[in-house]
């Protein structure tokens, strides 16, 4: 008979390992996955992780795997401090909607002043609006005892309606012959420029950078990050330390909000342009991959954006070129998660052979 059995102490080795693991599992389970649709399993893979980085069209491909880490950088680094505390904060998509509304509106109310206090003033309405987003949770949280993981994840759905609503109503291009949609924004001191195009760098690259440089150092050496990583791993012991489970859940929720809001107008304002209907593209779900996958470690979660920056960009090439389906990338991001989370019960179990009946 196997069970588990808890290890006198957590296999810290093993953690770094795992994620390796994790990837190697995902590109096997996920080859046989293509092969049971008819498509080259060796192809597919290959597909995905060499053409963007070696292939032909590599030059085009590179400069976008910045562009893709970037919002999923700042979403996750926001995330992983509030799961490192124990704050289960799943609903960052709907965050980085509300963010890019609130400062696409900022930027739009302001139409055609051409300043680039501006695109300042609107990068503030996003983080301010995803962060405000994120207190719905965590008011609720505090004031009635509900799941963060609940209320976060149902707020998602509100705010794609509120998307689509804001499309189609107040953020309407005036002159868009009655299409949904609103104004261009990189057309105008609103936009979110290049600093380096031929790197995919933009502004909300360099925010990225600031974000890990700044998390890092919170969570390795200020008595902040000291409290979130006490109360994540023994809740009863912070409180006898004197740490404020209240002030942690709102501070790691407003951070959480801000970063992913502030991707949402980063993004909007940048590669993506306009608010539309379908602006949002899931990276607020990617990006709890992300978290997990660089072990809510700022550095972890700097690789674990690249990696999976690759995948979407991988995805789509062997969309058009293989003709896998959409749901299959999706399907294959996801066998990623469920391994990681998988594999880290074995940091704290082993497996242990055991006659059947055995005291």
């Amino acid at each position: 008979m196997i069970r588990l059995e808890r290890r006198a102490v957590p296999a810290a080795k093993l953690s770094y390992v795992t994620p390796v693991i994790a990837v190697v599992l995902t590109m096997v389970f996920g080859g046989a996955l293509f092969a049971a649709l008819g498509k080259d399993p060796i192809a597919a893979i290959r597909t995905i992780f060499y053409e963007p980085l070696f292939g032909e069209f590599s030059f085009y491909y590179r400069p976008q795997l910045l562009v893709k880490a970037t919002p999923l950088l700042l979403i996750a680094l926001g995330l992983a401090m509030g799961f490192r505390a124990g704050i289960w904060n799943i609903g960052a998509e709907g965050q980085y909607i509300v963010g890019a509304i609130c400062g696409a509106a900022v930027a739009l109310a302001f139409y055609p002043l051409d300043s680039r206090i501006v695109f300042v003033l609107a990068v503030l309405a996003g983080m301010i609006g995803g962060a405000l987003w994120a207190m719905i949770p965590a008011f609720l949280k505090l004031r009635f005892g509900t799941n963060e993981i609940l209320v976060s994840l149902m707020l998602v759905y509100v705010a794609e309606n509120l998307l689509a609503a804001m499309a189609l109503g107040p953020l309407k291009n005036p002159e868009g012959l009655g299409f949904p949609g609103s104004r261009n924004l990189t057309q105008y001191e609103a936009a979110n420029s290049w600093i380096a195009q031929d790197l995919g760098l933009h502004w909300g690259g360099v925010a990225a950078a600031v974000a890990v440089v700044v998390i890092f150092v919170l969570m390795g050496w200020h008595v902040l990050g000291f409290q979130i990583r006490v109360s994540g791993e023994s809740p009863r012991a912070a409180r006898f330390a004197g740490v404020r489970p209240q002030v942690l859940v709102v501070f790691c929720m407003a951070v959480s909000g801000m970063l992913a809001g502030v991707a949402g107008y980063f993004e909007v304002s940048g590669p993506s342009g306009q608010i539309s209907i379908d602006f949002n593209s899931g990276y607020g779900f990617t990006a709890i991959i992300v978290a997990f996958l660089g072990r809510l470690h700022p550095i972890g979660i700097l690789l674990a954006s690249f990696l999976m920056a690759l995948t979407y960009i991988g995805g789509e090439i062997a969309q058009n070129q293989l003709g896998l389906p959409a749901a299959a990338i999706q399907a294959f991001q996801g066998m990623l998660l469920f391994f990681i989370l998988g594999l880290d019960v074995f940091t704290n179990y082993r497996l242990k052979l055991s006659q059947r009946g055995a005291a």
